[in-house]
């Protein structure tokens, strides 16, 4: 199954702007909704078409609410996630799964409460911090080095994202 998950912009809380509008709560009315991250919202679907078609649906909220948009396609990787765009261009056939790892964004995970213990439901625990962008030179990937985390996050992108 594809994931989606919208990480709200500083000083909104995402989760009260998506569902308060009707629009936004019915287009995510059939989905399970999840918090992996402060101030985020992620969901499952069937497949990357789903997925694009979910955030297309969705375009005029993310444009207002959301800072990033990130998607998760087990075919293409099983730890890193997708930008928007290149999650398009996968879907429309403009690039293959194997050339998608070139150009990254690596975001810290830094504990929201460092004193807590993890949780079950210990996504909410973290917040996206601080993206590094990085390529892949011969498969190898530069390490996080911002600051000091005890996780990170690893967004493909296409070169256009990486260059900008």
């Amino acid at each position: 199954m594809t994931r989606v998950c919208l990480i709200g912009e500083a000083g909104t809380n995402l989760q009260y702007e998506l569902l308060s509008r009707e629009t936004a709560r019915e287009a995510l009315s059939t989905y399970d909704l999840e918090r992996p991250f402060e101030n985020s919202l992620a969901v499952r679907t069937v497949s990357l078409g789903a997925a694009v078609s979910l955030l297309n649906d969705l375009n005029w909220y993310l444009t207002r609410f959301v800072d990033e948009v990130l998607v998760s396609e087990p075919s293409v990787s099983d730890r890193e996630w997708l930008s928007r765009p290149l999650a398009i261009r996968l879907r429309n056939g403009d690039i293959e799964p194997d050339d998608t790892a070139e150009f990254c964004k690596i975001y810290g995970l830094e504990r929201i409460d460092p004193d807590s213990e993890p949780t079950a439901d210990a996504g909410q625990t973290y917040r996206l911090v601080e993206p590094l962008y990085v390529r892949r030179v011969d498969g190898d990937r530069p390490e996080y080095d911002l600051r000091d985390v005890e996780e990170t996050l690893v967004v493909r992108l296409t070169e256009t994202e990486y260059s900008s």
